[in-house]
């Protein structure tokens, strides 16, 4: 069966939007800016919840507050056909790798590193080489954001526009 996309409507899009804002943000002040009762609201919440829209809160910190000052992106060529599930142990084994994706191209994956300096980036980039399957990497370390409010910059984002229909 086919994955069915949960619907939401303009006021659970509103409270996304709300919460995406500030995930702090009670379920009074959201109900009071869009119209509907705490109990509406939380209600609301719960359902995006249980279908996984909603999959989580967190606390964004800025990178730099926690030492990480170079950051980098590299691409992952493997011997093979390394099935994801391995570069995903490999993305976990790496406490430097914040986010990891199988891509289509010529790479296997694409790894966003966050490393204290140049020295420590080299470090992790060795270690990844050294996995058996490793054939060659491809490295971009990443000068600045161009989208500063993106949460790979530190802060939290506003939510992408639906999609068309």
């Amino acid at each position: 069966m086919a994955y069915q996309q949960p619907a939401l409507d303009d006021l659970d899009r509103k409270i996304i939007a709300a919460l995406v804002a500030n995930s702090r943000t009670s379920f009074t002040e959201i109900g009071h800016a869009i119209g509907l009762s705490a109990p509406a609201v939380k209600r609301r919440v719960d359902r995006m919840r249980e279908t996984e829209v909603i999959t989580g809160f967190t606390t964004i910190v800025q990178p730099a507050a926690l030492g990480w000052r170079t950051e980098a992106y590299v691409e992952v060529y493997c011997d093979g056909a390394a099935p994801p599930r391995r570069l995903a142990e490999v993305a976990r084994n790496h406490p430097e790798v914040v986010a990891a994706v199988t891509v289509t191209g010529e790479a296997d994956a694409l790894l966003h590193i966050r490393a204290a300096d140049i020295g420590h980036f080299e470090e992790v980039l060795e270690r990844i080489r050294a996995e058996p399957f490793v054939t060659r990497t491809n490295s971009f370390i990443a000068l600045s954001h161009l989208l500063p409010n993106s949460p790979e910059a530190g802060s939290p984002a506003t939510p992408p526009a639906a999609p068309p229909d």
